[in-house]
Order: structure tokens, then sequence, then C-alpha cells
């Protein structure tokens, strides 16, 4: 099975200029974890998590320590002035819709992440989630399998 049989389409995007709270409402509009931030062309130049939001954007407002902003916060400037380009992750591996879903599942494990942006010539075209490829049984071992390597990820490293 190919992993155009299995994404999902009609992914919204944000451009880099988006604010946080612009995000954050559309996460919570379209119930994701997940906004790809993309250019005016449609490729994808990097995602915004919700673990973003919070790891790299509001502990930068509420600083180290109570009390004190750290000097992250200070250079990039309080939270309602940061932008999805400010907090995105960019080193984005991506699947092909040709792809198979088996190679997918493999990199969904091997990069500790469980959401792969879809592109076509370089444009986004759709998104592929570990919970995509359980949905389907003949993939169910695949899946737990990806999921127990993204579990067993070290603390600190980022899971999409």
């Amino acid at each position: 099975m190919l992993v155009k049989d299995l994404m999902t389409t009609g992914i919204s995007c944000v451009k880099e200029t988006a604010t946080l709270k612009q995000v954050a409402k559309q996460m919570k509009q379209e119930n994701v974890g997940l906004i790809p931030v993309c250019n005016d062309k449609g490729e994808v130049l990097g995602v915004v998590t919700d673990r973003d939001l919070v790891l790299r954007a509001l502990a930068r407002e509420i600083g180290d320590h109570a009390g004190e902003k750290n000097a992250d916060q200070n250079a990039a400037g309080a939270f309602s002035d940061l932008k999805a380009g400010d907090v995105m992750s960019s080193d984005i591996i991506c699947a092909s819709p040709d792809m198979n879903t088996h190679h997918a599942a493999l990199l969904l494990a091997k990069y500790q992440i469980r959401r792969l942006p879809v592109t076509q010539n370089g444009k986004l075209v759709g998104m592929l989630s570990m919970a995509d490829i359980a949905r389907k049984p003949v993939f169910v071992d695949e899946a737990g399998d990806a999921l127990s390597a993204i579990c067993a990820a070290a603390p600190g490293n980022p899971i999409m």
C-alpha cells in the first residue's frame, strides 16, 4: 500500500509570518497538533507543533524561573510578538505519495516522529500520521513498532 492511499489531504498551512495566536487557533479549529509552515508556492518550510508552542514559545515568555525572563525571550521578543517562523521545526522529514507505507512507518520510527508531511514536486499534498497507518489492520504491527520507537526517545528529543 502507498502513502497516498492512507494520507489525509486538504491540509491547511500557515506562513512564517503567522502569529502564534493564529497558529494555536487554527490547531484548535482543525483539532490537530501540527500545522505545516509553507511559502507562497506551497513548499514546506517547517512545521509548528503543539509542543513547539509550549516549549519554544510559552516557556520563553515565562522564563526559566518565576519572575525572571531568559535570554532567548529577550532576544526574540514577547510571546505575542513571536511568529510561526520563530518557533517552527525546520529539519522536516517528508514522504512522497508514491512511497510504500512500510517505508513511511520506518521513517516515523527512525526519526521518532508521529506525522509526516507528504510532498509532491516540492509542494504539500497531504499528511500521514501514525494513526492513519494504525487504522489499517494490516499495518497495526508497524504502527506499534513505530510507536514503541518513538516512546523510547531520549528526553529532550522533539516529537512531532
